[in-house]
């Protein structure tokens, strides 16, 4: 269809799967609270579901997996769940890594190290050295991440660095980014029915599908993750444009 005068029009196809899916893993503790059991045990059994998701998304061909782990906001949860949460993520680290490894799974970290405790930071930077040339799916952990803390420590690097203003664009600001050798988030989806992004990926989320699941994230599973894939299947992403078939 001729695109008339003035108006930018983009062609629309039958959706594929998304490149890269992002996750906010929300409700561990109402989980927990519902099994009558402390928050902690809840931050377990979600920690657990990452390898069945991953693996599920890595069958479908999904290429990117971002998951949500730790916010810069969760420092100021009670200090006994925080300190929970750096030991659960050290015990994922040497238990599961030798797994994805074998899997072909890439790890990356997205966020700040400069908080975490010297051994932890060492075993997610081996665990980045050791995955590094692995083709398969690359999974993305955010931990001590926030949207915000990102943009603001790029624009820091960006001043040190001396960059002239006339040489700023959205190109050269992307480079600065942790997901600087990352594609955008084609689907967001959060769990526990929650309808905010809290601070994940606000600047690479402009363009983003968003999808809200009821489900809790130790709970949520194959089935869900393909509710969550029709519902973007069904999406037509306009980017700002205007699709033929909206012209009618």
């Amino acid at each position: 269809m001729a695109s008339k005068k003035g108006t930018s029009v983009i062609n629309t196809k039958k959706q594929s799967l998304p490149h890269h899916i992002a996750i906010i893993m929300d409700g561990n503790g109402r989980w927990a609270q519902r099994q009558r059991l402390p928050r902690i045990n809840g931050h377990q059994a979600g920690t657990k579901n990452i390898r069945n998701v991953a693996s599920y998304i890595a069958k479908k061909g999904i290429r990117f997996l971002t998951l949500y782990a730790f916010s810069t906001e969760n420092w100021n949860r009670p200090g006994e769940e925080v300190k929970g949460l750096m030991k659960i993520l050290g015990e994922v680290v040497e238990g599961e890594l030798l797994g994805l490894h074998r899997d072909g799974v890439r790890l990356s970290h997205l966020g700040r190290l400069d908080r975490l405790s010297p051994d932890l930071r060492a075993a997610i930077l081996e665990a980045v050295s050791l995955t590094q040339n692995n083709s398969g799916l690359q999974l993305n952990v955010a931990f001590d991440y926030g949207g915000r803390d990102e943009i603001l420590q790029a624009v820091k690097e960006i001043i040190i660095d001396g960059v002239s203003h006339s040489d700023l664009d959205s190109s050269l600001f992307n480079s600065y980014l942790y997901t600087k050798s990352i594609p955008d988030p084609d689907l967001i989806i959060r769990t526990a029915g929650e309808m905010r992004l809290s601070n994940f990926l606000i600047w690479q989320a402009a363009y983003s599908e968003y999808y809200s699941s009821s489900v809790f994230w130790p709970d949520f599973n194959e089935s869900e993750i393909d509710k969550a894939l029709r519902a973007y299947s069904r999406r037509q992403r306009r980017f700002g444009a205007i699709t033929a078939d909206s012209l009618g």
